[in-house]
């Protein structure tokens, strides 16, 4: 099977499991359904769900037993685009080629919409019907995903990333911000997976961190290169926002020629913490690959 036929297997599996989360249960509360709707069933790429999955399959175990872990990563995701997209964060007006949430409705119901986003996530974990998982499963799955969200993972990375505009930061301080900021999220997705197939174990679980911590940090350096190279409508969002911010990136601090040959090293890196695993594990290296080879 092809990537492109996985990942289209995964988005679909993903999609359906989402759908059945946006279904105002009273009509006062119609709008809101709709903006966090909006916010996730509005195109994306599901990277992050299809990593929860790959991991599962990658343990043995079956695609289905990773709903809960790929519908959670992939809310906390898009909860991050809307609040990253507000007026107060990084303003920005477009996202996956539509209106950005707080365009489409306003401020303050994209706020409560990514709250909501948010707190959605943790609840589908706590589901049985997506999550048939122990108990001791679902919490340790709780908190890995707790700490990638709060102030140890994305919210701590964008609260450096935003007192880091204008500044000159060296290689080491942009990689702690962006192992914050994308790494984190990236990295849950994967441990989740892995912890939903029920076939996971200490030294399987370290061999995964090590590739999602590689593929975690290869996914921003592309952004970035991207950001420099792709056009607004290829991306979906605004091209070039990053030097217009005067935010650090990896091609601004290593030339762009640098930074796509550190993209490819964090690709091998990847590549070589599966050497343990079978040809179960062949979604998560060609994962590795589209990381740093796709175009938006």
């Amino acid at each position: 099977m092809s990537l492109q036929q996985y990942q289209a297997r995964c988005q679909a599996r993903v999609d359906a499991a989402l759908e059945t989360l946006f279904v105002a249960p009273q009509p006062e509360l119609v709008r809101l359904y709709q903006a966090m709707r909006y916010s996730v069933i509005n195109g994306g790429k599901r990277v992050r769900p299809l990593l929860a999955y790959a991991a599962c399959e990658a343990l043995g175990g079956a695609a289905e037993q990773a709903n809960g872990a790929a519908c959670a990563v992939e809310l906390i995701h898009a909860y991050s685009l809307v609040h990253d997209d507000l007026p107060a964060m990084d303003d920005d007006d477009l996202r996956r080629g539509q209106p950005t949430t707080h365009i489409a409705f306003d401020e303050a119901c994209a706020i409560l919409a990514g709250d909501a986003l948010q707190a959605l996530a943790f609840e589908v974990l706590c589901d049985a019907r997506l999550s048939p998982l122990d108990a001791d499963t679902r919490l340790s799955m709780l908190a890995s995903l707790a700490h990638a969200a709060g102030p140890a993972g994305m919210a701590g990375g964008q609260a450096i990333d935003l007192g880091s505009v204008g500044r000159q930061l060296d290689q080491a301080a942009l990689e702690t911000m962006h192992r914050h900021k994308t790494g984190a999220l990236i990295e849950a997705s994967v441990r989740l997976g892995a912890l939903a197939s029920g076939h996971s174990d200490a030294a399987s679980l370290q061999a995964l961190q090590d590739y999602a911590r590689a593929i975690g940090l290869a996914f921003q350096v592309q952004d970035d290169i991207l950001d420099v190279e792709s056009d607004t409508a290829t991306l979906g969002k605004t091209q070039g926002k990053d030097q217009a911010h005067d935010k650090p990136t990896y091609p601004a601090l290593l030339g762009l020629d640098a930074a796509k040959a550190y993209a490819g090293e964090l690709r091998d890196q990847a590549l070589a913490a599966l050497a343990p695993f079978d040809q179960r594990a062949d979604a998560l290296r060609e994962l590795a690959r589209y990381i740093v080879a796709r175009s938006h």
